[in-house]
This record gives structure tokens, sequence and C-alpha cells, in this order.
């Protein structure tokens, strides 16, 4: 193996040489309701084989809802694999064909009964890059208004509490906020207001 450290360059940042993997073969081993199983086998960059097993899922938005004060919407959901509850931004998976920003303004109503004067994308992330190609498309929403009523599905169960920002870091640094994307799309919004503020 090369542990040569390579001088910075941007174009390293999509060039796949000498780190690429080819495609032999792709075996899908299970279909959910909206998540894909597959087992690859790959050639490596030193000419051997190896195996890839990966989920592919539909993509799906994080919405961080913030007031004019600065408080912002989250919500208390339980999450099967974790067996506790979670304190998340709302979220949701996109459906087929459907645009993020669609989705976006679907997820919020669905979730917490708000809809939103204004969408402002800020950054996609990959949250498990190493065995799931999802993507989530962050934004945040603003102007908010209270329909007054949630959307869920039957099988979905949601808490919506509204907090101060300053507080949700808090409970962050404390440790009490463990989903990556929630933590992430925090310090996202804190540095989207500061420049809103200069």
């Amino acid at each position: 193996r090369d542990h040569m450290t390579q001088k910075y360059d941007l174009s390293l940042l999509q060039d796949p040489s000498g780190l690429g993997e080819d495609t032999l073969s792709s075996e899908l081993v299970y279909t959910g309701d909206y998540l894909r199983v597959h087992r690859d086998t790959v050639r490596l960059p030193n000419g051997a084989t190896s195996y890839r097993e990966y989920l592919q899922h539909p993509g799906a938005v994080m919405i961080m809802p913030v007031f004019d004060n600065g408080d912002v919407l989250v919500e208390r959901q339980y999450r099967y694999p974790m067996r506790q509850v979670f304190i998340e931004f709302p979220a949701g998976k996109k459906d087929a064909g459907e645009e993020p920003l669609t989705t976006a303004q679907r997820e919020l109503l669905e979730e917490t009964g708000y809809t939103a004067e204004r969408f402002t994308h800020i950054t996609d992330i990959h949250n498990a890059l190493a065995y799931c190609d999802e993507v989530i498309h962050f934004y945040v929403a603003e102007g908010l208004h209270d329909s007054g009523q949630q959307h869920l599905d039957d099988n979905e169960f949601v808490q919506v509490l509204r907090v101060p920002l300053a507080e949700l870091m808090g409970w962050i640094r404390q440790g009490w906020v463990p989903d990556v994307k929630t933590q992430l799309g925090a310090f996202w919004l804190q540095d989207y207001l500061s420049k809103k503020e200069v």
C-alpha cells in the first residue's frame, strides 16, 4: 500500500485515480418498502477482488425550522433500531421522482403542522457512506405558520417541541442529542443565522 502523503490539490476531491473500484457483478439481496440491500463483487485498485455490501436509499431531506426570535422546532421520536427516543430536526425520505424542496415542504407540514414562507438549501450530506448511498438535503425553513395539525402516517408518532437554538446547542454539547444529522444541522443553522446578522 502507498502510505505517502499526497500534496493538497482540489482536483483530488473528485479524482478516483488509484482508488476507484470496478463493479464486476451486483446482487440484489433484499428489497424492502424503501431500502434495498446489495452485495457486489468489485475489483480493487491492486487487481484483487472483494465484496461490498450496501443499502440503496431513495434520499431524504432534513428541515431546520427557525422562528424570527431564533427558536427552532425539533421533534421527539422513537427510533426502533436504537430502542429509544431521540431529539431530531424534522426529516423524511423522498418519494419517487420528488424534488428535495417538495419533500422538505411536505415533511415539514406532515411532521410538525407548520408551513414556511421561505426554504433555503444549506448543504447535502452522506451520513453513512461506508454502507449506504443515502444523501440528505438540508434546508432552513423561515416565516413559519402553524396550520394547527400534523399529517402523520398511521405508523408515525412524533412530538414537536419549540426550543431556543442556544438551548438545543447546549443539549448537543451535553450529549443529549446524538443524532448526527441534527447535530450537523444545528451548527449549520447557527452559522447561517450569524451571517444574516452581519
